[in-house]
């Protein structure tokens, strides 16, 4: 049987705060629009981190840095990922399109696809998440170039907005990589 043996920081080969920063990044981007959790916003910074993605955009009464609540989970993310503040999100996301970037909304709707039925010329793509509550409104979804869900099994029909996004944006790094 084998042993494993947890590995210590130092071990991880981890990149430093400057070296993440001039680090390539996947070209991903994530929406947080009227996240009511600044403990969730705070999840979702450190799981871009690990994902390596270009860029947050916090949108309407989505909390921004600096917050002690924020801090608590994003635990130091909220200082590497290049993130910006924009209130309203239906003109964040048109910017993004008219730049070439595809939107994705991440919300169980008539029409959505898995979240694993993305292909590598989906890419670049932002992933646009909602209000814990409520979801997506409908004109954030209009302006989706397709919205994804992730299977449910259970008695629930939502998983926890910061896990979601942490399964989804995986998803997209292990397609993305698996085309290089």
């Amino acid at each position: 049987m084998q042993e494993f043996r947890k590995l210590h920081g130092s071990e991880m080969n981890r990149l430093s705060v400057d070296q993440y920063i001039a680090a390539p990044k996947h070209p991903l981007f994530l929406m947080l629009h009227n996240i009511r959790s600044m403990w969730n916003v705070g999840s979702m910074f450190r799981t871009a981190d690990a994902a390596g993605i270009e860029k947050m955009i916090l949108s309407g009464y989505t909390a921004t840095p600096p917050r002690k609540e924020i801090d608590k989970t994003a635990l130091g993310a909220q200082d590497t990922v290049q993130w910006e503040y924009r209130a309203d999100p239906l003109e964040a996301l048109s910017c993004m399109k008219k730049s070439g970037v595809r939107i994705y909304g991440l919300e169980i709707t008539e029409g959505s696809r898995p979240y694993t039925a993305l292909d590598p010329g989906a890419f670049p793509l932002c992933l646009v998440v909602g209000n814990e509550v409520g979801g997506l409104e409908p004109e954030v979804l209009a302006l989706c170039d397709e919205v994804l869900e992730i299977p449910q099994y259970g008695t629930k029909h939502s998983l926890n907005v910061a896990v979601a996004a942490g399964i989804a944006l995986f998803e997209m790094v292990r397609v993305i990589r698996s085309s290089v």
